[in-house]
């Protein structure tokens, strides 16, 4: 299973942050969209990705003036990212190791997709149920 075709099950919309969002308007952001980390975009390019655990640590660290700050701020500069064309078990793996949950997907440096770990378990499962129906159907043939 390749990720264009976890994107083809969840769809390819995206909501992203630009880099003069507000910490607090990012925090909108997450709840209105009901999700736990936006791409940062500048001209369509992604530059970067923030989740609520980037805020909360940053939070800590910094204190409540962080909330006025840009998410550049509090961004992660350096996306481990993917393309339509990598394998979902390769990626999982990637995200299982080095401990990220959402990984933006992206076609020539523009961003076109977002997984996160949990589509990618869906995804699976959605796969293995599949399997195992067709081995049902099979057997009581």
């Amino acid at each position: 299973m390749r990720i264009a075709d976890v994107l083809r099950g969840k769809g390819t919309q995206v909501a992203t942050a630009g880099p003069t969002t507000t910490v607090v308007e990012l925090l909108g952001l997450l709840a209105q969209y009901n999700v736990g980390a936006l791409p940062v975009v500048d001209e369509d390019r992604l530059i970067g990705i923030v989740s609520e655990r980037d805020v909360v640590r940053h939070l800590h660290d910094r204190g409540p003036d962080i909330l006025g700050s840009q998410v550049t701020d509090v961004m992660v500069a350096e996306v481990v990212s993917c393309t339509p064309d990598d394998e979902a078990v390769s990626l999982a793996r990637i995200m299982t190791d080095r401990r990220i949950r959402h990984i933006p997907v992206c076609r020539d440096g523009v961003l076109c997709g977002i997984v996160s770990i949990g589509d990618l378990v869906k995804a699976r499962i959605d796969q293995l149920e599949q399997e195992r129906e067709q081995l049902a159907s099979y057997i009581s043939q």
